[in-house]
């Protein structure tokens, strides 16, 4: 099975590490998380609704959304508190890394353990930087390439940039096969 890999790389303050990491880990988390399957009767179940909570950042003029799932939440927290004490306290000059796997477990036999088998991986970088004040922050944020990922001419929201494009053709998806039978039959009919 092949691994989709994704790799994001951000510059933050100290104090803005926790709520940058769970920004994203939160986003990634809403788009791949389902309702909890409930069975019923043999052979029927029903899938229960994900609910969704805004959550505005303190040290970033950020919000976004996510799964409105206490546990879910503690599980993250947990996770990015014992990142961030690392971060802090090694000595790395503030560089680390922090990911997120999706996989599938395949059963082994016995004695063997269940394999686990990636399906897609995300990678934040992190850098932390010290800026000593207000002016310094303002040269950051203005260095920011948020137009090289974000369509910042509309005045309501900011999605990803985007393409649009299509294609008209007599015939969509002529294959190989089709245009040799095309050929044979023209050249046949000379």
């Amino acid at each position: 099975m092949n691994c989709r890999a994704e790799v994001l790389e951000v510059s933050v303050e100290g104090r803005q590490v926790e709520e940058a990491m769970l920004a994203v880990l939160h986003t990634v988390l809403l788009h791949r998380s389902t309702g909890k399957f409930h069975y019923k009767k043999e052979g029927t179940y029903s899938i229960g609704t994900v609910g969704t909570q805004d959550v505005d950042c303190d040290f970033i003029d950020f919000a976004y959304v996510r799964v409105s799932s206490e546990e879910l939440d503690r599980a993250l927290r947990k996770a990015v508190g014992e990142f961030k004490d690392a971060l802090r306290s090694s000595g790395s000059d503030g560089m680390g890394q922090i990911s997120l796997e999706f996989y599938q477990k395949k059963k082994s036999r016995w004695p063997f353990s269940d394999e686990c088998i990636p399906w897609e991986l995300w990678t934040i970088k992190v850098n932390v930087v010290n800026l000593a004040n207000e002016q310094e922050r303002q040269i950051c944020r203005e260095k920011s390439e948020v137009d090289n990922v974000f369509d910042t001419s509309l005045k309501d929201v900011q999605p990803y940039l985007y393409k649009i494009s299509y294609q008209i053709t007599d015939t969509l998806g002529t294959s190989v096969t089709t245009t040799m039978r095309r050929l044979i039959k023209d050249t046949l009919a000379l």
